[in-house]
């Protein structure tokens, strides 16, 4: 309850809502009602296991941004490319339990489409720095053409860093090099590559093409 002293002129004291009327040397002022702490959620071994694997997966993914974001165009519907990218892998490629959580490479989805991917293709190391990709020709395929682009992917588990390429290279050309970042020269690598259309239209699934040592 709050009165009012010294007539109606007088300072406030005592509580009026969520306000509090009071006196400090003689120095009327009004001060807010604190506020209720919140009671802390305590949050079960399983939630905290969930909120760890999807951290997990988020940390991971992001060197991938560039390349998921070209082969998951497609998928990005009421969704972003990178959400699209992050609920495929967190469900197929994100293995265990925490805190052992791992990724399982071959089982790593960087775009995801209809379009039919490279034939009998094969990568090699033919050099410290230099990473020789070759495939065999399937331009008589339905939906497939003959400028078709490239998407080379590789990534290195130990620096969390990757490298590649987005077009640039034909389907039609059956062979392509590239040069590597000088930091992933005698690093191992998993390797991926897609393909799409020149239009952008249609993108082909992943495919993993295994580790690469130095």
């Amino acid at each position: 309850m709050a009165k009012l002293s010294k007539g109606i002129f007088g300072p406030v004291s005592g509580r009026i809502g969520s306000v509090v009327g009071a006196t400090w040397k003689s120095i009327a002022y009004l001060r807010s009602m604190p506020r209720k702490k919140k009671q802390k959620t305590v949050r079960t071994p399983a939630q905290i296991a969930n909120q760890m694997k999807f951290k997990f997966v988020t940390e991971w993914l992001v060197p991938f941004y560039p390349y998921v974001s070209n082969g998951f165009r497609h998928l990005a519907q009421e969704r972003t490319e990178i959400n699209a990218a992050f609920s495929l892998n967190y469900r197929q490629a994100a293995k265990g339990a925490y805190p052992d959580l791992s990724i399982s490479y071959p089982d790593v989805v960087l775009s995801k489409g209809n379009l039919p991917g490279l034939m009998g293709a094969e990568v090699s190391r033919i050099g410290a720095d230099v990473i020789q990709l070759t495939w065999e020709k399937n331009t008589q395929l339905r939906q497939v053409s003959f400028d078709d682009q490239l998407m080379l992917v590789l990534y290195s588990p130990e620096l969390k860093i990757t490298d590649g390429f987005i077009g640039g290279v034909k389907r039609a050309d059956h062979k392509c090099s590239f040069k590597l970042n000088p930091k992933l020269a005698n690093k191992a690598l998993e390797v991926y590559v897609g393909t799409y259309t020149l239009s952008g239209k249609m993108v082909s699934d992943s495919k993993y093409m295994g580790r690469i040592t130095p």
